[in-house]
């Protein structure tokens, strides 16, 4: 009896798709994609673009399918007078690379520098906040998150204000 259940297991009805092996094919083209990804994502290609939030240049997102690593997004956000203001789940981690200035979370000012580190706490409800630049130059800061961390999360973005960069484009 044994021998013949070990034998109706391995058989396979005619158009099942077998979950486990479709799997392990998608595990082998994931690790062989990322393997011969791109190593070096050159900013001079990429342009800046102008959204909701402000003007950001992209280096890795969701949506970026050829490089040596997957599930993140990383971008420089260069904020002239102020970003727009949203609330997401948090988890985001910003390096301020020029500028100063400050960020509301939540309501509450936190001033910041070149070379400081703004992080954005996880939080039940999300995590309101903006930024604001204090010189007369524009400031540019490098933001990175975990998109495995804001998945398990549970992703969403609720724009609260534009930043007054943007025109309405697309």
């Amino acid at each position: 009896m044994v021998e013949k259940l070990s034998l109706r297991e391995k058989e396979v009805e005619a158009g099942q798709v077998h979950v486990y092996e479709t799997m392990m094919r998608e595990v082998k083209a994931r690790n062989e994609r990322l393997a011969k990804g791109r190593k070096v994502v050159s900013g001079k290609s990429l342009p800046f673009q102008i959204g909701r939030q402000g003007t950001i240049r992209h280096y890795l997102s969701d949506s970026i399918k050829d490089t040596a690593v997957d599930k993140w997004s990383i971008f420089v956000h260069e904020i002239k007078t102020h970003s727009g203001k949203h609330r997401h789940q948090g988890g985001l981690n910003i390096f301020v690379l020029k500028g100063k200035g400050y960020t509301t979370v939540d309501g509450v000012r936190h001033d910041w520098d070149a070379g400081d580190l703004i992080c954005l706490p996880v939080k039940k409800g999300g995590v309101e906040h903006q930024h604001f630049n204090l010189e007369g130059k524009p400031s540019r800061w490098l933001a990175f998150i975990n998109n495995h961390i804001i998945e398990m999360l549970g992703r969403f973005v609720e724009q609260r204000e534009t930043s007054p960069d943007w025109k309405g484009q697309g």
